[in-house]
């Protein structure tokens, strides 16, 4: 149940980093209103929150990880929203990076724990 709260949570937070760049993206290059920008700028606060939310206590794992998640959504983002045609090498590098982001957040889970130094 953890994990399943933690992929929920990461991918909640792309979509709204991810939603909220591409609103101020809409804004300010495609002339598309400040309204875009502050929905934007909404979103991108959103994101904050939902990744505090993260059951692991450490923000710099976190922000690590979800880059991983960032990339892969960022991808699913142009190919679903924008109509993009991604190549080989951006599919081998999204899955290079959720390899990474997986063993930064769930190793420390599936490991034993370390003992202490002395």
């Amino acid at each position: 149940m953890n994990t399943l709260r933690i992929i929920v949570l990461f991918v909640l937070a792309a979509g709204a980093e991810i939603g909220g760049a591409w609103l101020i993206w809409q804004s300010v290059r495609e002339n598309r209103g400040w309204l875009f920008a502050v929905l934007g700028v909404v979103a991108l606060g959103a994101y904050g929150f939902i990744a505090a939310l993260q059951p692991d206590a450490n923000f710099g794992r976190v922000l690590a990880a979800y880059g991983g998640v960032f990339i892969a959504g960022s991808l699913a983002w142009g190919i679903i929203i924008e109509g993009f045609t991604p190549t080989v090498w951006d599919v081998v590098g999204t899955a290079v990076a959720l390899l990474g982001a997986a063993i930064i957040i769930l190793a420390p889970a599936l490991s034993p724990a370390t003992p202490a130094a002395s």
